[in-house]
């Protein structure tokens, strides 16, 4: 009884967080996921399978997966991970200059695309309580991102966190309302 009302409890709770992030049709069908896996296994629920997934069933981010797909990095961040992915809403790409988006996703571009997705992703999974502020978190490209937290809100290199540990089974990914780009 217990392990099938924690089910249900956390099959609300992803559901809610998927909804939060524009996803209301991911999060049902994550919902009949979740309760379908958990008829089988009711020791644990199903997370999105990837980092990737997450992306995917998200609407608010379908110019991050057209980037990451650009970049080829798909295959890379669909991998065993873990990875936590810090990801731009498509407001954030649509807030950069004019025609920066198209350039970047130009097959002439694919090395300095590929240099700003990994700018975007640390190896390991990082929840929101394992961040601290002035910490440097370095990047997949080699750089370092730099943490600031004010009032409770997470910032990343001056991008704000507006949703928090969305899981996958291979890591973690928080949403960012800014595109943040790597020094030269």
């Amino acid at each position: 009884m217990k392990k099938t009302f924690f089910s249900l409890m956390t099959t609300a709770s992803i559901a809610l967080v998927m909804t939060a992030c524009g996803s209301g049709k991911t999060a049902e069908a994550t919902k009949d996921t979740v309760a379908t896996e958990t008829t089988a296994d009711t020791t644990a629920p199903a997370a999105p399978a990837t980092v990737v997934a997450i992306a995917v069933g998200s609407p608010d981010h379908s110019t991050l997966v057209a980037a990451v797909t650009a970049a080829g990095l798909v295959e890379t961040l669909s991998g065993a991970g873990p990875f936590t992915v810090f990801a731009p809403t498509n407001a954030a790409f649509a807030a950069l200059p004019a025609g920066t988006v198209d350039n970047l996703l130009k097959p002439e571009n694919k090395a300095d695309l590929t240099g700003i997705l990994t700018y975007h992703v640390v190896a390991g999974a990082l929840k929101a309580a394992d961040l601290t502020d002035g910490q440097k978190l370095k990047t997949v490209n080699g750089a370092e991102l730099t943490v600031s937290i004010k009032d409770g809100k997470v910032m990343i290199d001056g991008a704000n966190v507006t949703a928090a540990d969305l899981t996958a089974g291979n890591g973690v990914v928080h949403v960012l309302d800014a595109v943040v780009m790597p020094k030269k």
